[in-house]
């Protein structure tokens, strides 16, 4: 079955992310400079008085490849800390 690992994070973390991810997701589209805010992360809008950008993971997959991701992921929160990325996973109804 299709999943789509939706993974957002602090652009300082590219490399790290980017690193952890390196040969288990092959295919991605990575969205740079999301604004945004969480409850945990805070708020992100890249000025003055809410610094700081999102980045976002876009990963289709199978399931044990999405599974692969977000263990990654939830290796690298252990490192990191919580607040600099965060994984989820959706259904994909429908890949054309």
């Amino acid at each position: 079955m299709q999943k789509m690992v939706l993974v957002i994070y602090n652009e300082a973390l590219d490399l790290e992310v980017m690193e952890s991810i390196e040969g288990i997701a092959k295919n991605y589209t990575k969205m740079t400079a999301a604004y945004g805010r969480g409850e945990s992360s805070g708020t992100h809008l890249g000025n003055d008085i809410w610094p700081g950008r999102n980045n976002i993971l876009y990963v289709a997959c199978e399931e044990k490849e999405a599974q692969q991701v977000l263990s990654c992921v939830k290796e690298l929160r252990k490192k990191i800390g919580h607040e600099g990325v965060k994984a989820f996973l959706l259904p994909l109804e429908d890949l054309t």
